[in-house]
């Protein structure tokens, strides 16, 4: 008996130190994407407010909104939203919307994975997607 709970302990322990590995290697990883994504945030001149995007789409869109920002002599806030959501829907599928302004206040429901709100400049930019439903028509 006593060697069972012996064995039982080892076993437990070992286990225990395995997922403690895998979670420190996790972190680790989170921590070195955390660190990229701030350099290019840093270089674009962007603050990400809230995200459930993938860090891939997170740069698509800081991107075509620095882009678009550049090639615009004067801000044009619909302009910005139209490019950035013509973006999304060609890359990634329909229903993607988009909200930009100096300051607005919103309330949406979007797909997983497929919300971004961030600055740039002094420009705030509210990218996200919903599902679409085919209709019985």
């Amino acid at each position: 008996m006593e060697m069972e709970l012996e064995g039982a302990e080892q076993e437990l322990e070992r286990r225990s130190r395995f997922l403690h590995n895998l979670i420190q290697n996790n972190k680790n990883k989170k921590k070195k994407n955390a660190c990229e994504q701030i350099e290019l945030v840093d270089h674009l001149n962007v603050c990400v407010r809230a995200s459930d995007m993938p860090y891939a789409l997170q740069d698509r869109a800081f991107r075509c909104a620095r882009e678009s920002l550049d090639s615009m002599p004067k801000l044009d806030t619909k302009r910005l939203a139209l490019s950035l959501k013509k973006e999304f829907d060609t890359s990634c599928g329909p229903a993607w919307h988009c909200i930009v302004g100096t300051s607005f206040g919103s309330y949406v429901t979007h797909s997983l994975g497929g919300f971004l709100y961030f600055s740039i400049d002094k420009i705030y930019i509210l990218l996200f997607k919903t599902s679409v439903e085919p209709s019985d028509y």
